[in-house]
């Protein structure tokens, strides 16, 4: 069993979301305010989200695991209250009750509502969107941000953008070199974009999309950096650190595609161009091209890991496609549920933060460690075995 696991439960229109978090270190400094909530904020940015957004003002409450600010090493859970649960007391009550709720019968094509309906045999579709909806997302947003602080203390650092909405793609001439000035062009842009000119072609699609009542998809990128070498492992098949990413990227809802560095790309050149040269510099070894994405045989090669994540367009249409009404057998247009146009800024931030939880995973698995100083001294120790001086004889 992984030192570090978690849950989440929860349903759209509840009362709350919650998550419990096993295996944190202990001696983490953590406080929700400062750690939690400004990742929670940025996930609900975004232009062509749903007026949800301005009803919810995500803040997580973390109810036990710290005492005084910081990690005890006892599970950490943490609370999100759902404002717009106030409108739905009667709809969503947890107690049973004589009032007839509204049920949903008709299912939307591209969501979990059919299959779910079959496979738990429910009348009522509600009992599958709800918790199927995109916002549960917001609790996994919470725990990657817990992960985060964890990694950065060990110097470990993070970075996602839009990489494209529809077929709106940014030009990486407008990418800056620097990571802190790619975070503030990013902070200030309403798609998480760092080219200008593709965000306001990329908002007049939206309009667009909007008005037509359609849904846009797209693509994100995510960059973790300063990792040291030989997180994850090649002997057995559920350790291999680019698989638990996929998986667990791939678990997001609306993400169909994963990709590691030069992903889909790599099958389409030959081997020569495809790998990244080891060579020393200032005696490191370091790689000049990082097409592995940061991970070869399932481990961390020390480069920058790379992952893009391909998500659909939302599934809920103002103009709706055709589906059944289950209660009937008739044909009708599929239900309407209030929904985005484009959430694909808001992925970024959802991918990065569950790859986040992903790493710090796979690093206290290899690493181990109890407490903070535990993992900092262990994480060290990988530092200068990796060294060239310490490896040749």
């Amino acid at each position: 069993m992984p030192q570090l696991r978690y849950l989440t439960a929860g349903e759209s229109h509840g009362k709350s979301l919650t998550g419990i978090i096993d295996g944190i270190p202990a001696g983490l400094s953590l406080e929700a305010e400062r750690d939690i909530n400004p990742i929670l904020q940025e996930r609900q940015r975004g232009y062509g989200r749903s007026h949800r957004q301005k009803i919810e003002n995500d803040s997580a409450e973390i109810l036990s695991g710290v005492r005084f600010g910081i990690t005890t090493g006892a599970p950490i859970s943490i609370k999100i209250n759902n404002n717009d649960w106030e409108n739905w007391t009667e709809e969503m009550s947890v107690v049973p009750s004589d009032i007839e709720s509204k049920r949903v019968t008709i299912p939307r094509p591209g969501h979990a509502d059919l299959a779910g309906a079959i496979k738990y045999q429910q009348k009522d579709i509600r009992n599958i969107l709800e918790r199927a909806s995109a916002r549960e997302t917001a609790m996994r947003v919470a725990i990657g941000a817990v992960a985060s602080k964890f990694l950065n203390e060990l110097g470990i650092t993070s970075v996602s953008f839009v990489r494209s909405i529809g077929t709106i793609l940014v030009s990486d001439s407008e990418k800056p070199s620097e990571l802190h000035l790619l975070r503030k062009i990013l902070a200030e842009s309403e798609l998480r974009m760092f080219d200008h000119s593709a965000e306001t072609k990329a908002k007049h699609l939206i309009d667009k999309a909007k008005k037509e009542g359609d849904t846009l998809g797209g693509i994100v990128e995510v960059h973790f950096i300063g990792l040291p070498i030989g997180i994850g492992s090649h002997v057995q098949w559920d350790r291999k650190l680019d698989g638990l990413i996929a998986q667990a990227v791939m678990s997001i809802q609306a993400v169909k595609a994963v990709e590691i560095g030069g992903g889909i790309s790599l099958a389409e050149i030959h081997g020569s161009e495809c790998h990244d040269p080891i060579e020393i510099e200032e005696g490191e070894l370091v790689r000049s091209t990082n097409n592995a994405g940061g991970i070869e045989g399932g481990m961390t090669d020390g480069m920058p890991i790379i992952v893009r994540a391909a998500m659909k367009p939302i599934s809920t249409l103002m103009r709706p496609l055709s589906s059944i009404d289950l209660s009937t057998g008739e044909s009708t247009p599929s239900h309407i549920e209030r929904s985005d146009v484009c959430a694909v800024p808001s992925l970024s931030v959802i991918v990065e933060n569950v790859i986040a939880f992903t790493i710090a995973s796979a690093l206290l698995d290899t690493f181990g460690g109890d407490t903070m100083n535990e993992a900092k001294e262990r994480v060290a120790i990988r530092y200068e075995q990796s060294k060239l001086k310490n490896l040749t004889s």
